[in-house]
């Protein structure tokens, strides 16, 4: 081959300055510094990049050409990358410019345009840099070729002498590629750091104020105290030892005397040593398990969405694995035909590029399937406990505010006396007019008891004895249901119900059937004892 070439010597040399001048501009892009600025790129924040940039030139001579070419386009990467983050701080300056410009107000100013401050979220675009660095366009054996081809073309204007020399290399990799991994780490750590900060000062002004839950307390307190000692009928609903002793001897002066209570009354006074929840508690109790119950709605709502979503996610995990075998082979050769110096020379060059690979991998979805875990009975006990200790403190919320006029008592006990004194007064009053005041609701309910009723609630009165108690007739004085002993009244079109004691309480005659004169007769009013109360 070198014998044709040495008898064609003018005819080569003519083709080889038109190869070399058409290597040239293969020549001028590859050895070209356009894309990047070192200068800018140690402005845009002294990076990794930046420093080999102002190493490059020289250090151009101790890095072969694959490196070197790997260099620039990475170089070409980051400059473009700085450039994008130098946008995006001066985009951040100028709205905040606008914004202090627009806003006069000195603090809010400061505070509404605090965003516009968060300059690092730029950095974000370093992601982009990591991903052009680990997708950088350039074959492993790309220095190899171009130097073996460069040198050919230069040995073209020598004397058409050959030495093969075979050189291996190790290129070392380029140092500080997980620079930008390391910053935005620190980024993110230091972020995290700061809003952890923040949620430990909100908790300890949290605290604070539940520290001061005291003053709550003492007001509710005081303002107990204030209307115990100014207002007598303040939660003075309470039968107390002292209110049952004035009892006893009102019954050894052969007086009038309120106990047994009747159930009417029963209804409106509390009896402290009762262990049960009674009528006037029920309000406040029902109140306060009311208030609990979105809460405990809001539990049940959670293990119920939590257990949905379990088993959503089982289901996903077991009906959806997948396992696939992928193979594939790989063969590139480039046959260059022709006797030409240029077919010669492309064959020696370009057959390097002949390749061939076979690829076998077997992989399956399990590590993007869920993974759920369900809760066990402990998480949902330890949900569930303090649920039903806020139900069990509503119910003995009744006995505690017992304890308030227990409380007042040891401390005001003339006050408690007067306070008792006057709510046996107040009772003694309502029993003698008791049946006067009554009259005109036991009228209202016996009306209602005679009014007919949906043939519907007959049939269940009659099929199901569950509902006998809420569907039979009641007391028109107590309003407590129909029993076998209950007294129903004889007179023609009245049949009103009594239950025994209110029979009792009635003095055995009936308010509904009876003329508003005799009720106010002697025979039926109250004995000349009820006008002495208690002193």
């Amino acid at each position: 081959m070198f014998k044709d070439l040495l008898s064609s010597k003018e005819l080569l040399r003519a083709e080889t300055r038109n190869i070399s001048a058409t290597f040239e501009d293969l020549d001028a892009q590859v050895n070209s510094e356009t894309g990047y600025t070192p200068e800018d790129t140690m402005d845009s924040g002294e990076t990794a990049q930046g420093r080999e940039a102002r190493q490059a030139p020289a250090s151009r001579l101790h890095l072969s050409t694959q490196k070197m070419y790997e260099l620039k386009t990475k170089l070409r990467c980051s400059y473009v990358v700085n450039q994008a983050i130098l946008s995006c701080r001066r985009w951040f300056d100028r709205k905040h410019e606008q914004c202090m410009k627009h806003i006069w107000v000195p603090l809010l100013t400061h505070l509404l345009c605090l965003p516009m401050k968060f300059k690092f979220f730029c950095g974000i675009a370093k992601v982009m840099e990591v991903w052009c660095r680990n997708r950088i366009p350039v074959e492993g054996n790309f220095g190899q070729t171009y130097d073996s081809l460069n040198q050919s073309i230069r040995g073209l204007d020598g004397e058409f002498s050959a030495n093969i020399d075979f050189k291996e290399e190790k290129q070392a990799g380029v140092l500080g590629l997980n620079t930008s991994w390391e910053r935005v780490s620190t980024e993110v750590r230091d972020y995290v750091y700061r809003q952890e900060a923040r949620l430990e000062w909100a908790l300890g002004l949290l605290h604070v104020l539940l520290s001061c839950t005291f003053l709550l307390v003492l007001h509710a307190s005081f303002s107990y105290m204030d209307s115990y000692n100014h207002d007598i009928r303040f939660d003075n609903i309470y039968i107390s030892t002292y209110f049952c002793q004035i009892d006893d001897r009102r019954k050894k002066l052969g007086k009038r005397t309120l106990l047994p209570l009747r159930k009417a009354e029963e209804k409106t006074v509390i009896f402290p040593c009762k262990p049960t929840i009674q009528a006037s508690e029920m309000s406040n109790v029902v109140r306060e398990l009311l208030e609990t119950l979105p809460i405990l709605l809001l539990l049940v709502v959670l293990c119920g969405l939590d257990w949905a979503l379990y088993s959503i996610f089982d289901t996903i995990r077991h009906h959806s694995f997948l396992q696939y075998s992928f193979r594939s082979s790989h063969k590139l050769e480039v046959k260059v035909g022709g006797d030409s110096l240029l077919a010669r020379l492309l064959r020696k060059t370009i057959g390097a590029l002949n390749t061939s690979s076979e690829t076998v991998m077997e992989s399956n979805n399990m590590p993007c399937l869920p993974q759920p875990v369900g809760l066990d009975a402990r998480a949902y006990w330890r949900a569930a406990v303090p649920i039903g200790l806020l139900v069990c403190l509503c119910l003995l919320q009744a006995f505690g505010y017992r304890l308030r006029r227990v409380i007042a008592a040891f401390y005001f006990p003339k006050r408690e006396k007067k306070r008792i004194l006057f709510l046996y007064n107040d009772l003694l009053k309502k029993r003698a007019a008791f049946t006067k005041l009554r009259r005109a609701a036991i009228l209202r309910r016996e009306r209602q008891q005679k009014a007919p009723r949906h043939p519907l609630a007959d049939i269940l009165h009659r099929g199901c004895p569950l509902l006998r108690r809420w569907l039979c007739r009641r007391c028109v004085v107590c309003q407590a249901p129909e029993t076998p002993e209950s007294y129903v009244c004889r007179t023609l079109d009245c049949e009103a119900v009594y239950c025994w004691s209110c029979w009792d309480d009635m003095r055995q005659r009936c308010p509904v059937c009876t003329p508003r004169e005799e009720l106010s007769s002697s025979a039926f009013s109250d004995s000349n004892d009820d006008t002495a109360y208690a002193g």
